[in-house]
């Protein structure tokens, strides 16, 4: 991977055939496992090493990961590559950060995503509206939700999470499964009120999701007025394919300024700036903390741009190749199957 610094690198973690699965510091293409550098890395943690147990002490160990980094760069610029590095095309990747203990998603946060759906659907009291009308009242409703509103929050299953390149699998009973790719803030020290001015200050690092979500299970008939069903939408095993890195924040310039991209049987479905966010990340953790208290490694989804199935009738299917990317956050595939 190529973060655009001379000194960035991402975290991950692998496996190669037959063998558990290591943390790992990834640089350029190559993965050195994070246990055979402990000894050469001052104050860094001995033993059983996880990205989870990195971000627990976070400040320091990013230290020592910066200094580990310029130290295996400057090593290959003399003497050619590490002996402690692996190819990562000979690894599997798995989720980078094996398991958050929360997972939280921002629901309906990104302007022209929502507009769209609002527009798409035909809701009783827009019923009788032309087309270009609907647009006028969705983008006049987002105004003001963006100005006075606060942002949408709901749970995901942490065992929905699956790895940057495996399979997602499409449940028997879902007619409408959906993509939803997003930026996923992973925190990084213990998170409780805290302002936005320095909610940045808790984000560890930066990777890429993908929000699988069954439409036609969101709100379930037999529920009335008891609100979205998100187990059944949203959590179904493999519906949340993550990585393949942790991106460390001081690699990330400016959240806000990123551009998502996924393509579906290499067609470019969506393609938006996270600039078009309505709250942004800083403001999400601000809401999400004064409900909850946050803890290292959790992972924060901030919602999905324009672009969905939803917009074009399209569903998935098996067969379909999601291939999802982020400025800097790498990209991840995932190939659709039926259970």
């Amino acid at each position: 991977m190529n973060t655009g610094e001379s000194a960035g690198f991402g975290l991950g973690t692998f496996s190669a055939p037959g063998s558990p699965s290591f943390a790992g510091l990834v640089l350029d293409d190559r993965v050195a496992k994070l246990e055979a550098l402990a000894p050469r890395m001052p104050g860094f943690p001995r033993g059983a090493i996880s990205v989870l147990s990195l971000l627990e002490d976070w400040d320091r160990n990013l230290a020592a990961l910066r200094r580990a980094a310029d130290s295996l760069r400057e090593k290959q610029d003399k003497a050619g590559p590490d002996e402690a590095f692996v190819p990562l095309s000979q690894l599997q990747s798995h989720p980078p950060v094996s398991l958050p203990r929360q997972v939280f998603c921002a629901g309906a946060n990104y302007r022209k995503h929502v507009i769209d759906l609002m527009v798409d659907q035909q809701m009783d009291r827009t019923k009788d509206l032309s087309l270009e009308e609907r647009r006028i009242q969705a983008t006049k409703f987002m105004d003001e939700r963006a100005a006075h509103g606060a942002p949408f929050i709901f749970s995901k299953a942490p065992s929905a999470i699956t790895g940057p390149y495996d399979p997602v699998i499409l449940p028997r009973h879902a007619r409408q499964p959906d993509w939803e790719l997003e930026l996923a803030v992973i925190i990084g020290k213990p998170a409780r009120h805290v302002r936005r001015d320095n909610a940045l200050d808790y984000v560890a690092g930066y990777t890429i999701v993908n929000d699988i979500t069954n439409r036609d299970l969101i709100f379930r008939k037999d529920a009335g007025q008891l609100g979205a069903d998100w187990i059944s939408a949203k959590s179904c095993p493999t519906y949340l394919p993550m990585g393949p890195y942790l991106v460390p924040a001081a690699f990330v310039a400016d959240p806000q300024s990123l551009q998502i991209t996924l393509r579906l049987n290499g067609k470019v479905m969506q393609d938006e700036s996270t600039a078009d966010m309505i709250f942004p990340v800083a403001r999400i953790i601000e809401f999400l903390s004064d409900s909850v208290q946050l803890w290292p490694g959790d992972l924060i989804a901030t919602g999905s741009p324009s672009g969905n199935g939803t917009h074009y009738n399209r569903f998935l299917k098996a067969g379909d190749i999601m291939e999802g990317t982020i400025t800097g956050l790498g990209t991840q595939r995932n190939e659709c199957i039926d259970e």
